[in-house]
């Protein structure tokens, strides 16, 4: 008979019910999903990227699909802090699930800005900071892309913040271990590994990109494998929880995660094609950690065994 399961997780001093969050961008603001899905059920929300100002994002076509995976250039559309502070998280309040709040800018001032905004707003347990954006005080090159720049923004977002910083790595960059090392130096509570990849598709009959944009980021099953090593080795590099997310369909999937030394993971391009996808997931987690007597969800965390011999 299947033992009784607690699939409660700990990231860093904030518990959550279950290891289970929806990824930033794939998920709306949460409360475009609750007739869809029990957000209740959910381990927490990372709502849409958040920015001083709102923006309409990137020309369409903004998704294309891959194998195994997609495409997407949205151009981080979103309808600004102060409007999601009066619009929508109100309505997020209702549900007691956790909200964690995606941040992003494209200078250091920005970030901070808009964190000082959600400062004084109720209704979050965390930020998660985006910093695969552009700094434009730096000539366009990302935040997350050398150690310097990601200790002066996470620096500074910690300054600003009394909530937990969790800081979104990009997987774009050579030495994850030193960016995550980086990003814990400065502060961050924990690490979400990891964003998009920089990719194309072209159409041969146009000659043109398929997206609206030339490249755009590359997400789904496709990224998982690759995703997967840099979750064991950013959590090899420091000592703050890693957030595992790239490729998430099925338990299975949460679990490699997990032994690979995640404490939670987001589900994101799933979304797109099921979105009771966090839902029906976590279901089949229960059942499979029941069926196979493991009792606390705990216990799989970092268990990786590196001897292949």
């Amino acid at each position: 008979m299947p033992v009784a399961v607690d699939l409660s997780v700990n990231v860093g001093a904030l518990r959550l019910s279950n290891p289970i969050l929806a990824a930033s961008g794939t998920f709306g603001y949460g409360v475009e999903f609750a007739h869809l899905i029990n957000l209740n059920s959910l381990g927490g929300i990372v709502v849409k990227g958040l920015s001083l100002e709102p923006m309409a994002g990137a020309p369409a076509p903004r998704l294309c699909e891959t194998p195994s995976g997609m495409l997407n250039a949205v151009g981080l559309q979103n309808v600004g802090v102060r409007a999601f502070v009066a619009e929508k998280l109100p309505a997020l309040r209702k549900y007691s699930t956790a909200v964690i709040a995606n941040v992003f800018g494209y200078t250091v001032d920005e970030y901070v800005s808009v964190i000082r905004i959600l400062e004084d707003a109720e209704g979050l347990v965390a930020y998660e900071l985006n910093i695969s954006c552009p700094n434009t005080a730096h000539g366009g090159i990302q935040f997350g892309s050398e150690p310097q720049m990601v200790s002066e923004v996470v620096s500074a977002a910690r300054q600003a913040a009394r909530r937990p910083l969790w800081v979104k790595l990009s997987p774009n960059v050579t030495d994850i271990g030193a960016i995550a090392r980086a990003a814990e130096g400065a502060g961050a509570d924990a690490l979400t590994v990891a964003n998009t990849y920089q990719a194309m598709s072209i159409d041969v009959q146009t000659r043109k990109s398929r997206l609206g944009r030339v490249t755009g980021g590359l997400s789904g099953p496709a990224i998982k494998p690759i995703t997967l090593r840099l979750v064991y080795e950013a959590r090899l590099a420091v000592k703050i929880p890693v957030i595992g997310l790239g490729g998430i369909e099925k338990a299975e999937d949460v679990l490699e995660y997990l032994i690979a030394g995640a404490s939670a993971v987001q589900v994101g391009t799933a979304n797109f094609s099921q979105p009771s996808a966090c839902s029906e997931i976590l279901k089949q987690l229960e059942i499979t950690c029941g069926n196979n007597n493991i009792n606390s969800i705990n216990k799989l965390i970092g268990s990786f065994q590196a001897d292949c011999s």
